[in-house]
């Protein structure tokens, strides 16, 4: 006997699960409802069978194939139009003609005995037998009253309670004689229970009704399928699960990595090389598909989530179903009743209420509080660009499919012929992507120099030489798992705001320019980088006095690029020193701030114990730098600014310093005693290092450990940075720690509010009404000073969800005071 499998139905009531997936292929417990169907078919003895296709049928004719893989024989029928229930198989007839057969829907989850049923039909000698089941709530099915001998008397479809007059329903599986064609017409739309049945019934015809014993769900709505899943777990249907369960209820696919530490608490399913971290949650009725990343601190209670999702830290997933390809961003929480579609990103923080529906291929933007469905705009605003170029979670956010287009799209802002400067730190994720990137540039006509892994400074010096502009790849600092891709101009320098509108809108286009074979970009790499570098610092940052000083520091190059350059340069320089961490570490790429303090501390017991001038810590990209003192002690990243600009400003005595205006106001007074200007800028890094470039800018930092060193670089660069403090303590012969002593101490306090994208106008304009008559600074966000010389600087975030807060008082409790003041009207307009 054949069967038919009818699997053209859109799935309406289940969107947005069904608006890009239909509803056969829709998992149950990590397996397509229809997979579980046909499962069912095969070990009935039914393995030739026609399945009824018409909405998205390509996506199931390309998952199952011919029924190989299972064992079996598929053949398919295509309608071009929904026929309805009998006209679907009457589409079909071609191949049933010639005995009786089976009809089953394909997305209906059940273990009924289907050899029983047709043994049934067979003995009773009905033309169509109806496999009927009793349920609790018949209002959404064809109800049957059937006689003693099993023959049906009455049928009624979708009755109200009124009408109902049996709990004995029709669960669309039936077994049927070819004569049943005979009451179908072809290619219009025909229904078994509506059109077909009481015609049969008039006629006197043998229709029987078979009361299976067993589990059947007709998963069609929301509630349905999510109960299906708990079903499943609890063992009450007969289904086979994939895995091994490795403790009572657990079950965990192959290849799946679970934390010791993760918390699991069954039943649930634990999908193929899925990844459950630490101090994960996963709680009962909870199925995780293939390929999904759990992150510590996540909690998962009754949810369901597809294939290749990414579910942050600390985010909270409650009676939810998640679409595949879906990100799931720290600290999000989605409840009850919620779906998420395909390919979704739920940003930081943000909240997906309960019983909303986001349809496919929507944002969430961080901080949102989504109480209505989203179904034909984003809740949110896609911004390319952050405060470190492009950056995300790598293999998440970031994938060499992102990085493709990204370097076409900037390839695309340049003339044919531009030559490109590419660079990268030591992780493998930036050597994958790099390498994507380039791939990228070549297809659009860009030569590319590739300089492999240098430091961060290194690669914007060389973009300098004669490059149209530059790309380097590096792992974001202090989060190990995320990248940024930075993009730089002629001058080494991050791109302007301007070329950074221009990349965004050619990448939301997507009008992205592709070389004629002849025009392929060609790739080499430049010898001698670290040669040019250092022979180019000395000559243009003032080493004079350092041999004869005869200082003796320590250097920690944190296993990073920075350690490439060193050995040549502290040669060259005549000072004593140790170098500590010089070897690359590939599973290190970064530092967390805890692995940071942490190298601090033991950089100051070295210093102190060998009699050291100081010591210094590089970044792993040599970017930014560190101080410990002679003592030992750590000169904390704003304190390290203010040392810094007291030694060259006193050398100098003349120009201007270039600072961000979240600096401490303690700098101008260091700047004005020794006859110097502060030149305040925007927290952009491309606004300091345009300050930093003009003539008579003597020095710049950010307060962050980045020091511009304006004789050599108009950029943020760690070696230039230690080579020249270097000198100016040779010259000066005073102490760090000498030199901290005389300079007043700050106290400026920092926080950071939640804002939703929607109100940040309406904040900033709160300020400024709060403000009222007292002196408003707009050089970056709104600054707003006191008669008393306190301040408060207010700064909505340009890429996040995020209103920043600083303020500044004669001591800590003071602007504390100031902070909690301002950040109470912040938060008032932010609700």
């Amino acid at each position: 006997m054949k069967a038919v499998v009818m699997a053209g139905g859109e799935g309406t009531r289940l969107r947005p699960m069904t608006s890009s997936m239909p509803k056969p292929l829709l998992p149950v417990a990590n397996r397509p409802i229809m997979e579980h169907v046909l499962r069912l078919l095969k070990r009935h003895g039914l393995n030739e069978t026609v399945v009824t296709v018409q909405f998205l049928a390509s996506l199931v004719k390309n998952y199952f194939g011919d029924g190989e893989e299972l064992g079996m024989e598929l053949t398919y029928a295509n309608e071009e139009k929904p026929l309805g229930t009998a006209g679907s198989v009457k589409n079909a007839e071609e191949a049933l003609k010639d005995d009786a057969f089976l009809v089953i829907s394909g997305d209906a989850l059940t273990d009924f005995d289907l050899t029983e049923l047709i043994n049934f039909h067979k003995e009773k000698g009905a033309l169509v037998t109806v496999c009927l089941t009793r349920v609790p709530n018949p209002l959404e099915f064809g109800i049957t009253i059937v006689d003693e001998e099993g023959k049906v008397e009455r049928f009624l479809e979708k009755p109200t309670w009124g009408q109902v007059f049996s709990d004995t329903v029709n669960t669309g599986i039936y077994v049927m004689e070819p004569e049943v064609f005979n009451y179908v017409d072809p290619d219009v739309p025909v229904d078994w229970s509506g059109d077909v049945f009481p015609q049969l019934m008039k006629e006197g015809k043998p229709i029987y009704g078979y009361i299976a014993e067993g589990y059947w769900e007709d998963v069609g709505t929301h509630e349905s399928y999510v109960k299906a899943q708990a079903d499943v777990l609890e063992g009450k249907v007969n289904v086979a699960l994939d895995g091994f369960e490795i403790s009572p209820g657990v079950w965990v696919a192959e290849g799946a990595e679970v934390h010791p530490d993760a918390v699991l608490r069954g039943p649930l399913y634990i999908g193929d090389y899925a990844k459950v971290e630490a101090g994960a949650e996963i709680r009962e009725h909870t199925v995780v598909g293939s390929n999904v990343v759990v992150k510590s601190g996540a909690f998962l209670h009754k949810a369901v989530v597809h294939d290749n999702v990414y579910v942050g830290q600390h985010s909270n997933l409650r009676g939810c179903v998640v679409g595949k390809n879906t990100d799931i961003m720290r600290a999000a929480r989605i409840e009850d009743g919620a779906v998420i579609g395909d390919e979704c990103l739920i940003g930081e923080e943000s909240i997906v209420q309960g019983n909303v529906r986001v349809y496919p291929f929507k944002t969430i933007e961080a901080g949102a509080f989504v109480n209505t469905s989203v179904i034909w705009e984003s809740r949110g605003q896609a911004h390319l660009f952050g405060a470190r170029g492009v950056s995300g979670i790598l293999n998440v956010e970031i994938t060499p499919e992102l990085a493709v287009r990204l370097a076409g799209a900037y390839a695309t802002t340049l003339k044919k012929g531009s030559t490109v400067t590419t660079a990268r730190d030591h992780s493998r994720g930036a050597r994958a992507l790099k390498r994507a990137v380039i791939s990228a540039l070549q297809a659009s006509a860009i030569d590319v120099r590739d300089l492999e892994n240098v430091p961060l400074p290194v690669a914007r010096q060389q973009t300098a030489r004669g490059s149209a502009g530059g790309i380097m790849i590096r792992t974001s600092p202090g989060v190990p798992d995320s990248v940024d891709i930075m993009f730089f101009d002629g001058n080494g320098a991050d791109l302007s705001q301007g070329s950074q509108r221009k990349l965004d809108r050619v990448f939301a286009r997507q009008e992205y320019r592709r070389a004629f074979p002849g025009e392929i970009g060609d790739l080499y790499f430049p010898a001698s980088v670290f040669d040019s570098y250092t022979g180019s610092l000395l000559r243009n940052v003032d080493t004079t006095g350092i041999a004869e000083a005869g200082l003796k520091v320590v250097v920690d190059a944190s296993n990073g690029s920075a350690g490439l350059v060193l050995p040549s340069l502290l040669g060259k320089l005549g000072v004593d020193s140790l170098t500590i961490n010089p070897g690359l570490d590939e599973s290190r790429p970064t530092e967390t701030a805890d692995m940071r303090r942490s190298g601090l501390v033991r950089l100051g017991e070295i210093v102190a114990s060998s009699g050291a001038a100081f010591g210094v810590r590089f970044d792993p990209v040599g970017e930014r730098l560190s101080l410990v003192d002679e003592k030992g002690r750590i000169i904390e990243d704003d304190r390290a600014l203010l040392v810094m600009l007291d030694l060259v400003a006193a050398e100098r005595r003349s120009g201007r310093v270039a600072l961000p205006v979240t600096t401490t106001r303690i700098a101008e007074q260091v700047a004005a005693y020794h006859g110097t200007q502060v030149e305040w800028t925007t927290t952009s890094p491309d606004d300091l290092t345009r300050v930093g470039g003009e003539e008579g800018t003597i020095f710049g930092g950010d307060g962050k450990g980045g020091f511009i060193v304006p004789e050599f670089s108009r950029v943020y660069d760690g070696t230039a940075a230690f080579v020249r403090l270097i000198g100016l303590v040779a010259r000066t012969q005073l102490t760090l720690s000498q030199i901290d002593a005389r300079i007043p101490r700050a106290h400026v306090h920092k926080r950071d509010l939640a804002t939703p994208w929607a109100v940040k106008g309406l904040v900033m304009r709160r300020v400024v009404e709060a403000a009222g008559d007292r002196f408003v600074d707009t050089t970056d966000g709104v600054r707003v000073v006191e008669t008393d010389g306190r301040w408060v600087m207010v700064l909505p975030d340009p890429a996040e969800a995020v209103t920043h807060l600083w303020a500044e008082g004669p001591d800590d409790a003071s602007a504390q005071a100031l902070l909690d003041e301002w950040a109470a009207v912040v938060d008032s307009a932010g609700r």
